[in-house]
């Protein structure tokens, strides 16, 4: 089949970006409009194919200017800035959004959609200077124009700019709803830029991260990730969704299937020239390798992800603790909150400042932190911010010596992360629960706690925190009513509350075939009948 124009149209119509961009690119040149260059272009972008991409748009860029097409030179040269920007290539970027204000000025046009636009990348310079008040005002200044001109585009770029900088400045859930109404806009309106529609998926996604936000994090990247499906040639924005997953999978609990994830997110990014999926990827894949005590290689994947330009804190601070370099785990932690400006940056480094502030015995500071990351999570209702914030003024005041005060912090802290489910959050609270009751001279609740925190790194593989576990429990003590075991032991006290089979099975992260086992076990070492029965047992032994 010859290539023709035609035929690489019809392909983009239904957006077979691959084909598409295969035709285009055979296609006699001397046949293709500055229409079918601008196509093209984002074919190319969307497969991946970078220089490409640019060389076209460039030459569709001059062809619209030559024919006098202000619309289409300015738009071309506007998605070619972006693109530049967001590769990492600001210098570049910023002379392509200057050509978008030349040819507007060579043309005598003073009020154009163009110039809204323009207002956009300003709004997100300010945004990301910490001049939140600036961002905030040129981004309604954009939306102004996407209302006056009618475009989609430009109303879905500014209303994104406009709730990012709300979130910044602390009105998180007007900005979350601003963004949520973003979200429906790319995916449901006509006429929107695939380009855009990637981009701004990412964009709140990323927000969500950054303000704790599970729940939509884990909504918006399911609907990222079957709008990549949809599109099987796409290969920008595949490897962020996949990062995305990862996240949420290791916050869950799979974290073999978060390897899996994360190893796919370094092989869809190796097909880009600069991908920020990249840093992400390689960042996570040391999390993954430091949460089980492969100190080396997370310190190799923390290192590759520094040289890709991804900031690797709190995570290489947290190595250097488990490395016992307290020392340089503080200065790390500590430089890198300085520089954190906007509260939902601080929000993700104050829990490690706080661990390694209470490692270095320097509690005053970590309860500064604890008292700063309790602020931040005040004014909205955000469990896993909530959870880390109890967990840390709890861990705080057990430094202090104030475990009955510590205790009630803690145990919020490991209810919220159980309605999650944090599985390895839930156990670091069990263990300083475990360490409260031991200060108040409950050893044997202390040595339940332990015991249901040991379990659970152990099913994820945890290996430091297992050995921690370890260390911490006491074998002198003894042995449980009728040889139960420890996990027996906690079930029976959730059955002593009422609780079903599958209430327990999802508060301790197990399977209700399991619990059942663990049930009739308990039955047949206590010689018992009846749950009424297992009741009473549990009161008369003091178990709960």
């Amino acid at each position: 089949m010859t290539a023709t124009p035609e035929l690489a149209r019809t392909e983009y119509a239904q957006h077979r970006w691959g084909a598409a961009r295969d035709l285009f690119a055979a296609a006699a040149s001397a046949d293709l409009t500055a229409a079918d260059l601008e196509r093209w272009g984002l074919a190319a972008f969307l497969t991946g194919h970078d220089a490409e991409s640019d060389t076209a748009r460039e030459r569709a860029h001059h062809a619209y200017a030559r024919a006098g097409d202000v619309d289409g030179a300015c738009r071309v040269a506007y998605w070619l800035a972006l693109a530049l920007t967001l590769r990492g290539e600001p210098a570049r970027g910023g002379g392509w959004f200057g050509s978008v204000r030349s040819i507007l000025d060579a043309h005598s046009v003073t009020d154009s959609v163009w110039t809204g636009f323009l207002l956009v990348p300003r709004a997100m310079t300010a945004f990301f200077g910490n001049d939140l008040p600036t961002s905030l005002a040129l981004a309604e200044q954009a939306i102004e124009y996407a209302a006056r001109f009618g475009d989609p585009d430009l109303a879905a770029l500014a209303h994104n700019a406009h709730g990012q900088a709300l979130v910044g400045s602390g009105a998180v859930e007007a900005g979350l709803s601003e963004l949520d109404e973003v979200m429906v806009r790319v995916t449901t309106a006509e006429g929107v830029s695939p380009q855009l529609v990637g981009l701004v998926y990412c964009a709140v996604i990323n927000t969500c991260r950054d303000v704790f936000d599970v729940r939509r994090s884990r909504e918006w990247t399911s609907a990222l990730s079957r709008w990549c499906a949809a599109q099987p040639d796409l290969v920008p924005y595949r490897g962020q969704c996949t990062v995305h997953r990862a996240e949420i999978l290791q916050l869950t609990g799979s974290w073999p299937d978060a390897d899996a994830e994360v190893a796919r997110a370094c092989a869809q990014a190796e097909a880009l020239t600069r991908d920020p999926a990249t840093g992400m990827a390689l960042y996570q894949r040391g999390e993954l390798l430091r949460l089980r005590g492969d100190l080396v290689a997370a310190e190799a994947a923390y290192r590759e992800a520094i040289r890709v330009g991804h900031d690797p804190q709190p995570g290489f601070a947290l190595l250097r603790l488990a490395e016992r370099r307290t020392g340089t785990a503080l200065a790390a932690i500590r430089r890198a909150l300085d520089e954190a400006s906007r509260p939902s940056l601080r929000a993700r480094l104050l829990p490690a400042y706080v661990e390694i502030a209470l490692a270095a015995d320097d509690v005053q500071a970590a309860r500064r932190a604890a008292e700063e990351l309790v602020d931040i999570s005040g004014p909205r209702s955000a469990p896993l911010l909530d959870a880390a914030a109890q967990q840390a003024i709890g861990a705080v005041r057990l430094a202090e010596g104030d475990p009955v005060a510590a205790l009630p912090c803690l145990r919020r802290a490991r209810s919220l992360a159980q309605a999650i489910p944090a599985p390895y959050d839930v156990a670091r609270s069990r263990t300083l629960i475990a360490l409260a009751c031991r200060a108040l001279g409950d050893h044997e609740s202390a040595e339940l706690e332990l015991g249901a925190a040991r379990w659970i790194f152990e099913q994820l593989g945890a290996v430091p925190e297992v050995e921690r576990m370890d260390g911490l429990t006491r074998r002198s003590e003894p042995p449980a009513p009728g040889r139960l075991t420890l996990r027996e032991v906690e079930v029976l006290r959730a059955v002593a509350t009422g609780a079903t089979n599958r209430a327990i099975a999802e508060s301790m992260f197990l399977s209700e075939k399991t619990v059942a086992r663990h049930v009739a076990n308990i039955f047949t070492k206590l010689d018992l009948s009846s749950r009424a029965a297992a009741t009473a047992f549990a009161y008369e032994h003091h178990l709960v």
